[in-house]
């Protein structure tokens, strides 16, 4: 067995563990999986959005819009003075 014929069986094993990868992974029977995984990153925002929420609920502090709100206001007010 020279190195040429081991090239081409690394080749061929490579070939075909890709093949099976590809298998695996679009299989239909992993699709729903996949998908929940996917949307696992996504999970963690809503779980801190609802915990700020419920933190500034607790504490009488105002939620974010709140805050949006005041500021855009408060840029408002501003811009009103300079213009005076």
């Amino acid at each position: 067995m020279d190195i040429n014929s081991l090239r081409a069986l690394a080749t061929v094993l490579v070939a075909v563990a890709f093949v099976g990868v590809c298998w695996w992974a679009f299989s239909p029977k992993r699709k729903k999986r996949f998908e929940e995984d996917a949307q696992l990153p996504f999970a963690d925002e809503e779980q801190s959005q609802k915990s700020a929420e419920a933190a500034s609920q607790k504490h009488h502090q105002p939620t974010t819009d709140k805050v949006r709100q005041n500021n855009t206001t408060r840029a408002q007010q501003k811009k009103g003075q300079d213009k005076s």
